[in-house]
């Protein structure tokens, strides 16, 4: 099939040549001194194209079972099986970001020492998946597998979710501290909160999130909306201990602008450790879509600045994330809550140039009381898209779209996700840059074997700075683009997808890391004789 040069593997470091002359020929690498040897030179190669950029993320909520596990008490086996369908799915659809829930209402989808496995996962809160594995380290090995991004989704404060008939077990926050604990609700609708107001209570979410942050290779932290929780006929919040303390230690604060600086004081504090912690882990915050009523001007609805107490423009005002993310779950023409209207605020206040996708309501596809149909998440998709300042979406959630609704995954695949892209760079973080691979062909076992594809190999001096490759390959003069996982390091020389362009012949090589930026580092190119 492949014809393999008898000189020594070929290889083309092109950072410079590439960005120079807009074309590159064929050098080999040596380790004689003098000069080189000369060598007959190959055509000039096309140049690189550019990898699209666009945030295409997903909810896979586990509270409820949602998502996944679709009920709780799965085997392992069965749990594993329902993660590979959602991921294959995610591939198949070019998506590049699986937000994951792992933490639903202080409990864990994966091994911890601080809070007891959830009920979600098991079926008994505070239960192990028998046999054992770690279900987070599952999801981001097969996500990276993909080339894909996995974050990690947590609620900070809910302690209980409504409607919730479990019970707690005995290492759960709600017993081994009830004193941080509140209740919150009515006879239908009975959470359990942790007090945001009480410093062991934020000390003990940051100490959760930083906890994953350390152990595992997760490329984000994501948080929604549920700060202090929604009101339930408009009852306050019970937060007398935590409000009498500060005013006893001099507090002058109102007690709505303490409860606001409560989050803030988190919001801020859990950015900063995570980039002393690890720099390339991205924070991204789903507010609610709404700020206050009024802004923009046309807007009306829920006021979440006095009512979750959660100053949203503020923490993009001060850049303490990554990408932002607020929930516009409303349609295109909705008067008082147009979401091309609220896009464009939210994008007005992103002083710090972070990225900004927002999350859609998909599952109102086949809703019976607000139903969206495909052609509205389409539109939002690529209105999201094309307005400046954004730079892609988040789909609420993977139900939907593992169940096709109204053929929702046919038209994403066919019609609005067409190849390949990389999440939005983030160059404000400070991550060690990547260098130019080494490639390799790898000799067939049996040369005589035509049916066996070649396969080109690759390796990195400091492999430590990769978060996924960009392999190209050219076909009658055209670059193709695929991304992988860091992990990554032999692919067969053949078109990116069967049955893509069959019978050509792949002629050239080209790989490139992605560092934890985003950012893509100097290429190096194989020519295939």
């Amino acid at each position: 099939m492949y014809r393999i040069p008898k000189l020594p593997f070929v290889l083309l470091h092109a950072a410079m040549l590439w960005h120079s002359l807009g074309a590159i020929g064929l050098a080999q690498e040596t380790n004689a001194p003098g000069p080189l040897p000369e060598f007959p030179r190959l055509p000039e190669l096309p140049r690189l194209p550019e990898v699209p950029r666009e945030f295409r993320g997903v909810w896979v909520a586990t509270v409820a079972n949602i998502d996944w596990p679709t009920r709780p008490g799965l085997s392992p086996e069965q749990q594993k099986s329902e993660a590979i369908a959602i991921l294959d799915q995610c591939h198949q659809l070019h998506l590049n970001a699986v937000v994951l829930q792992v933490r639903t209402s202080c409990d864990a989808l994966y091994a911890s020492q601080l809070e007891p496995w959830s009920y979600y996962l098991t079926g008994q809160q505070g239960k192990a998946p028998e046999p054992w594995y770690d279900p987070l380290e599952f999801w981001i090995e097969e996500t990276h597998r993909r080339g894909m991004e996995l974050h990690a989704w947590f609620n900070p404060y809910r302690a209980r979710n409504s409607g919730q008939k479990y019970t707690e077990s005995d290492s759960h926050i709600s017993k081994t501290h009830p004193e941080l604990v509140k209740r919150y609700g009515n006879d239908k609708t009975n959470y359990l909160w942790l007090d945001p107001g009480e410093p062991r209570s934020r000390e003990h979410t940051l100490k959760v999130f930083l906890d994953v942050v350390q152990r595992y290779d997760i490329d984000g932290i994501h948080i929604d909306d549920y700060f202090y929780p929604y009101p339930i006929d408009d009852a306050p919040f019970p937060d007398d201990p935590a409000w009498d303390i500060y005013l006893k230690t001099g507090g002058k604060l109102s007690r709505d602008d303490w409860r606001r600086d409560q989050m803030n004081q988190f919001i801020q504090s859990l950015y900063q450790q995570i980039k002393a912690t690890k720099p390339h882990v991205k924070f991204g915050i789903s507010p609610f879509g709404i700020w206050k009523p009024g802004f923009p001007a046309s807007v009306q609805g829920f006021n979440q600045y006095e009512k979750l107490y959660a100053d949203a423009k503020l923490w993009l005002n001060e850049g303490w994330c990554d990408y932002y993310s607020p929930q516009l779950y409303w349609p295109i023409h909705a008067k008082q809550q147009s979401f091309p209207a609220l896009l464009q605020w939210w994008v007005s206040e992103n002083t710090h140039q972070r990225t900004i996708a927002p999350g859609i309501f998909t599952s109102r596809i086949g809703d019976k009381n607000r139903p969206f149909s495909v052609e509205q998440i389409e539109d939002q998709v690529f209105l999201a898209r094309t307005m400046q300042g954004s730079s892609g979406t988040i789909h609420f959630s993977m139900k939907a779209i593992m169940e096709n609704r109204e053929g929702l995954a046919d038209r994403l695949k066919s019609n609005t996700y067409l190849s390949a892209a990389l999440s939005p760079q983030s160059p404000w973080l400070n991550v060690e840059k990547t260098t130019a691979p080494k490639l390799a062909i790898l000799q067939r076992s049996d040369p005589a074997n035509a049916e066996e594809p070649a396969q080109v190999t690759w390796s990195s001096s400091n492999p430590q700075s990769v978060r996924r490759w960009c392999l190209y390959r050219l076909i009658e003069n055209q670059w193709e683009v695929s991304i992988h996982g860091a992990q990554t390091d032999r692919m067969p020389i053949m078109p990116i997808e069967s049955g893509k362009n069959p019978g050509k012949k792949v002629q050239a090589i080209a790989l490139a890391a992605v560092d934890g930026a985003g950012a893509i580092g100097p290429p190096t190119i194989l020519a295939i004789d």
